[in-house]
């Protein structure tokens, strides 16, 4: 018996993207985690019929995948933004300030935690701890790390990145 939540017949996503992946690890135990990160690094978040997709290759299932998936704070399964703000909210930051900077960027954004701004290109979520307490307060910005955060200093990275999408476009 299948999941209902979990319709493999109907993919909205190419998955002819992530077939050499699945091929490269059919049949290796333990894989499940490496063919999640794959699928979110080519698809940007993990759909729901991309899940069942996978379990049914995988034949596991869906019931496993989606444990994995909501147990592990990388998957994410909505869309974000281009640019995905990780703002930590642990003690060191806390103490230093990150709910204030938190507030400074939901009014720069326009968006709660979670959405993704009209324009596409930002989405920001809280996180417990990104490891960086000598910086703290600290975000991540894709690959990035700032750290020492003012209100100021935190909005003044978004304009920027903002500033250097929009002359990317003009192009």
């Amino acid at each position: 018996m299948e999941c209902c939540c979990l319709d493999h017949t109907s993919t909205g996503v190419d998955v002819t993207l992530l077939e050499p992946c699945l091929e490269a690890y059919a049949g290796t135990k333990g894989s499940l985690i490496t063919i999640l990160q794959k699928a979110q690094e080519l698809y940007g978040y993990l759909p729901m019929d991309l899940l069942a997709y996978i379990a049914s290759r995988m034949g596991v299932k869906p019931s496993k995948v989606m444990g994995v998936v909501t147990f592990y704070t990388q998957f994410r399964l909505k869309p974000v933004g281009k640019h995905l703000i990780l703002l930590c909210q642990g003690t060191a930051c806390h103490v230093n300030g990150s709910v204030e900077i938190e507030q400074a960027i939901r009014e720069q954004l326009g968006v709660a935690e979670g959405e993704i701004t009209p324009d596409g290109l930002f989405t920001y979520n809280n996180v417990a701890c990104l490891g960086c307490c000598s910086l703290s307060p600290v975000m991540m910005i894709g690959d990035k790390t700032y750290g020492n955060l003012t209100k100021l200093s935190a909005v003044k990275i978004l304009k920027e990145i903002a500033k250097e999408e929009a002359a990317l476009n003009e192009k």
